[in-house]
């Protein structure tokens, strides 16, 4: 029995070993080649930058500092502040539009089949297509901005795509103060959740790290300068087509996801709500809204996970070498296929690396973590 159960064992790395070879050389060998080729200067010098044989010599993290704290990168630093916006609109539309659309056809109403598969039918569209379609409609002299004239109105004049308009500025200075303050409420939400489900241990820990954090940015993060000047971002208004467009494609998801967790809600589970004097809102809020809570969080891992790479659908409405609407993977497209800076642009894949991985990790850690106590 020991030997036909190593047989079956050998059998099953033999198996697997084609697989993780591949991986391991076409994914994470590569990722290895692009974070050791970010710590270089390759590209610095033009006339080596596409030599067959080019002098490449290790600079440690200058690239990242020069991104960050260089004169000449600003545009990295407002891609990182749309990237941010993008992110939480997106995401934001998704889920309250796609739980909308779940809640009114979980009541089951006459042409539902078809509603479904109309809400659905645009993100079996790519990024490419549903971004050429918005362009034609965002044209500043014709689609949206033409429907006033429908009932005898002036035409509208809203620069959908290329307007350099922001609002909500603040200083790149006062970035660490900002992100202190954002993951200090993050943390205490994880304390809170801790204590209420019984782990003391780890909500001290949590609440702990919030305080010492909440600190640091009150005594030290509002007086750290990343720049001596101040250097002002904030949300381009050119970025609300580019929302609506992307709200428009993936807000059929979310609400596929929400309407198979109301459906798998049991129906005696609200009628004893209701028995029990619970008003309609009160279910909702009290019982369903909580059982919808994974589902919440696993859209928003995987919506997350788009807008930061998000680059086809931009690409598609706006060009690349449009700024109001620029974010750091058409940055990086640009950096390191037009200017020939490949370090700088490995720089610039790695930090999105990063970000992906800090949405993508915990999730992952959760999910295993839950598995392994089932």
């Amino acid at each position: 029995m020991r030997w036909l159960k190593n047989k079956d064992s050998l059998y099953g790395v033999l198996v697997l070993l084609p697989s993780v070879i591949l991986i391991a050389v076409f994914v994470y060998g590569f990722i290895g080649q692009t974070v050791y080729t970010s710590l270089t200067d390759w590209g610095k010098d033009p006339s080596q930058a596409l030599s067959a044989n080019p002098q490449i010599r290790f600079i440690g993290l200058e690239n990242y500092r020069e991104l960050f704290t260089g004169l000449i990168d600003s545009r990295f630093r407002q891609d990182l502040v749309n990237t941010i916006f993008f992110t939480l609109f997106f995401i934001l539309g998704c889920l309250v539009l796609g739980l909308g659309l779940a809640m009114i056809l979980d009541r089951g109403p006459a042409g539902e089949g078809f509603f479904r598969t109309i809400f659905l039918f645009p993100m079996s569209l790519s990024f490419i297509v549903t971004g050429t379609i918005w362009r034609w409609m965002l044209q500043p002299a014709g689609g949206v901005n033409q429907l006033p004239t429908v009932v005898g109105l002036p035409k509208g004049e809203f620069a959908w795509l290329t307007s350099r308009q922001q609002v909500w500025q603040f200083s790149w200075n006062d970035l660490p103060f900002y992100t202190a303050l954002v993951v200090s409420a993050v943390l205490i939400w994880i304390a809170v959740a801790a204590f209420r489900g019984g782990q003391r241990r780890r909500g001290w820990i949590a609440a702990g790290s919030a305080g010492l954090l909440l600190l640091w940015a009150l005594v030290i993060g509002n007086r750290l300068q990343l720049l001596p000047y101040d250097e002002p971002h904030g949300f381009n208004l050119a970025f609300i087509g580019i929302i609506l467009a992307a709200v428009w494609q993936m807000s059929g998801y979310t609400m596929a996801l929400y309407l198979a967790g109301l459906r798998g809600i049991p129906e005696e589970l609200r009628e004893a709500a209701r028995v029990d004097g619970a008003t309609e809102w009160q279910l909702y809020r009290y019982i369903i809204f909580p059982l919808l809570a994974p589902i919440t969080l696993s859209a928003m891992i995987i919506l997350g996970h788009i807008s930061l790479k998000i680059f086809d659908l931009i690409f598609a409405m706006a060009g690349a070498d449009n700024a109001p609407t620029d974010v750091p993977a058409l940055l990086m497209y640009l950096t390191t296929f037009r200017a020939n800076q490949i370090a700088k642009g490995a720089a610039i894949g790695t930090i999105l690396l990063i970000l992906v991985a800090l949405v993508i990790v915990p999730y992952l850690y959760n999910q295993l973590k839950s598995e392994v106590r089932r």
